[in-house]
């Protein structure tokens, strides 16, 4: 009897440790990969670069794309393009959205803000100076200057895109009040053919699809706007042209336009940050890399980036700075002093149709010539 109650009592004893060590590693393999998960966030989350583009059928979300592309390294950089209502917000973005580290904005949005948040400009810096955006202004037939549109319906798509933004502006800006209605483009695009509305404003880097694609009534067009004084300060001049838009443009014939500026900004994280750092580190990736952003794969727009090109009322950003003195540096400091090395990367990039590496590559050889003739 004694017997057989001592291996009762062996067993349930057994059994309790059992269970016991079987918690205990429970509980191990829990708090083990928990900490493993927890690496893994950390390690992932360590070099993420938030990017503010646009809108998903605009040109920025496709540059910030193709920028993520040439910059991505695994775990050392990761940029991540986040989808947005347009470079016209991207600059609240920037300045209140958390995660975001970098922007492409229309420039134009600077004049706003310099209301909105006087110090700005110590607030955000550039790092690259984007191909312009053409200003598209489609209309009825019947219509024949900016002129003819006053007290008429002009689209300028929804709330937050760049269209909506720097478009009623610029129709503020050359005197012309139209009725301003913010609906998505296709829409507004079909309430022209029943005459309800007279035209619609766009603003993107041409081509654009729907313009190629979209089979228009005989007599719709594009308009000529005048570029004067009255903005000079932003915007710049820009053609479109028959090989464009074929259906659209007669052969020979050109349509005088403007281009809305687009920048690349980043925020100004104090330069002993991490996101400081993780900034400096995508600067120079993308710097390094130009060249591949303008081979065969990418958008043709990227041949005409000039490095040295400034951005109006901002500074340019630290790590940016320091790349373009660093790629001027072998020349000596005293060519420097004689020569304006920004002012020989504008000539380059405005005489040349050569690549970013190909015109840096002269450059520095360029300058290297002009050391040895002292």
């Amino acid at each position: 009897m004694r017997a057989r109650r001592f291996l009762y009592l062996a067993v349930a004893a057994l059994a309790l440790v059992s269970a016991s060590a079987e918690e205990a590693f429970a509980q191990r393999s829990s708090t083990l990969r928990h900490s493993s998960e927890a690496q893994k966030k950390d390690e992932m989350n360590a070099n993420v670069i938030g990017l503010a583009a646009g809108q998903l059928e605009g040109a920025p979300i496709r540059l910030a794309t193709e920028v993520a592309r040439v910059v991505d390294s695994g775990s050392l950089m990761h940029v991540l393009p986040i989808v947005t209502r347009g470079p016209a917000e991207n600059l609240d973005a920037l300045l209140y959205l958390r995660g975001v580290d970098l922007a492409i904005i229309s420039t134009d949005i600077l004049s706003q803000f310099r209301e909105k948040a006087p110090n700005l400009r110590n607030r955000i810096s550039y790092i690259l100076n984007l191909f312009p955006s053409e200003v598209h202004v489609l209309v009825r037939p019947g219509i024949e200057s900016l002129e003819d549109l006053e007290g008429k319906k002009v689209n300028f798509n929804t709330e937050g895109t760049a269209a909506a933004f720097s478009g009623p502006l610029i129709f503020d800006r050359l005197g012309v009040d139209v009725e301003k209605t913010f609906i998505p483009h296709p829409s507004a695009i079909e309430q022209m053919q029943s005459g309800d509305i007279a035209a619609v404003f766009f603003i993107t880097s041409k081509p654009i699809d729907v313009f190629l694609k979209k089979k228009f009534p005989a007599g719709y067009k594009f308009l000529s706007i005048p570029y004067d004084d009255r903005l000079s300060d932003f915007y710049v001049p820009a053609v479109l042209g028959h090989d464009d838009y074929p259906a659209l443009i007669p052969d020979g014939r050109e349509v005088q336009t403007i281009s809305v500026p687009t920048s690349l900004v980043a925020f100004n994280w104090p330069t002993n940050s991490d996101r400081y750092r993780r900034v400096a580190r995508f600067v120079t990736s993308l710097f390094d890399n130009l060249d591949r952003l303008q081979s065969p794969g990418f958008d043709s727009k990227w041949a005409s980036i000039n490095l040295a090109a400034s951005v109006p009322s901002l500074d340019r950003t630290p790590a940016a700075q320091e790349w373009l003195s660093r790629t001027s540096r072998e020349s000596g400091p005293a060519v420097e002093r004689e020569i304006d090395v920004n002012a020989a990367r504008e000539q380059l990039a405005r005489d040349t149709r050569l690549p970013i590496a190909d015109q840096e590559r002269l450059l520095r050889d360029f300058l290297r010539w002009a050391r040895d003739k002292r």
